[in-house]
């Protein structure tokens, strides 16, 4: 296959705002050992890229310094020692940077096949929010069928998510969120309880009901002893992101009388190896639920590569329900 030496893509010209998404040409990239190139038809729209835009969130070494952390397409290239793919497969994948671009590289073992029955753009939704919830909430959090799950931010890519799979794998699930038409998209994903954090106390809620047994938070701040609260005895809590910032005043005592366990990760700096085995999880246990109907993404809209400053001023104005994707 014939490639350009030269793509679109969209870089990020200063630490800033959205307005700091600039269009620009790059180099096609060449995929090294272990790796596929892919064509990208879409790419995915995360928190992290904004973080990153921001300045707070620096690629890890040797990955490319565009933003953009999944996408969807097709293999055009093979790096050496590459066996599990072919040259024309349909893939979505977990990208170490690079998304907002026509052309990326990532490890053959971070793609997984795009789901019978999904297109490209509902793909490209799926690897960061899938292989966070994955990890952090089943493997990490050790949830099991008919425990109390608590996710905060139920309507965004990553609750949305978690909403999902907690409930098709047997948990009660709790979710807060800013409106009332939120909350009701919460409940259709499947929560058992949706609360406004706007009228309501989710402390309460969750003490009623006798306690979560696991928490999902990205919000951090004062919600981290809130938190606390509303778990039960033996409870965990897993911290994904800190949107309300990482510090917070608690009583560790708490931790030590009711038995509680405090945990978190980010995907990012994760090893390889460990997205690695997250893909093949999912591939194992998720992708035949997507391929059934029983999961899949929520949409919220969709802009064009250029638009991509646009992308990040919704994603920031926490308004929208679900997935941004970029159109390559």
């Amino acid at each position: 296959m014939t490639l350009p030496d030269t793509m679109r893509a969209v870089e990020i010209s200063a630490p800033g705002g959205p307005e700091v998404l600039t269009p620009c040409t790059r180099p096609v990239p060449s995929p090294r050992a272990g790796e596929i190139l892919i064509r990208l038809a879409h790419a995915g729209v995360n928190r992290p890229d904004a973080l990153q835009r921001a300045g707070s969130y620096a690629p890890p070494p040797g990955a490319s310094d565009l933003p953009g952390l999944e996408g969807a397409g097709e293999v055009v290239a093979l790096g050496a020692g590459v066996s599990q793919w072919r040259i024309g497969d349909r893939v979505t994948a977990l990208l170490p940077g690079g998304g907002y671009a026509e052309y990326v590289t990532t490890p053959a073992a971070h793609a997984l096949p795009v789901p019978a029955g999904l297109t490209l753009a509902e793909a490209a939704c799926l690897p960061e929010t899938f292989f966070t919830v994955w990890s952090n909430v089943f493997m990490r959090g050790g949830l099991q069928a008919g425990e109390r799950f608590l996710v905060h931010g139920g309507s965004s890519g990553i609750g949305t998510t978690a909403i999902q799979l907690a409930s098709i794998f047997g948990a009660r699930v709790f979710t807060t969120a800013g409106s009332d038409e939120k909350c009701a998209v919460c409940r259709d994903l499947g929560a058992e309880v949706a609360i406004n954090y706007r009228n309501e106390d989710f402390v309460e809620v969750l003490r009623a009901a006798g306690g979560a047994d696991l928490i999902l938070d990205m919000v951090g701040g004062d919600y981290i002893a809130r938190n606390i609260s509303a778990l039960a005895d033996d409870g965990r809590m897993v911290h994904i992101a800190f949107l309300s910032g990482p510090k917070a005043e608690i009583n560790f005592a708490q931790v030590m009388v009711r038995r509680l366990t405090i945990t978190g990760s980010t995907l990012r700096p994760q090893s390889d190896a460990a997205k690695a085995r997250i893909a093949a999880e999912l591939r194992e246990k998720v992708w035949p639920l997507i391929e059934a109907g029983r999961v899949g993404p929520v949409m919220d809209s969709a802009f064009a590569l250029e638009d991509a400053a646009r992308a990040h001023e919704r994603i920031e104005s926490a308004g929208h329900i679900g997935k941004i994707v970029l159109n390559i």
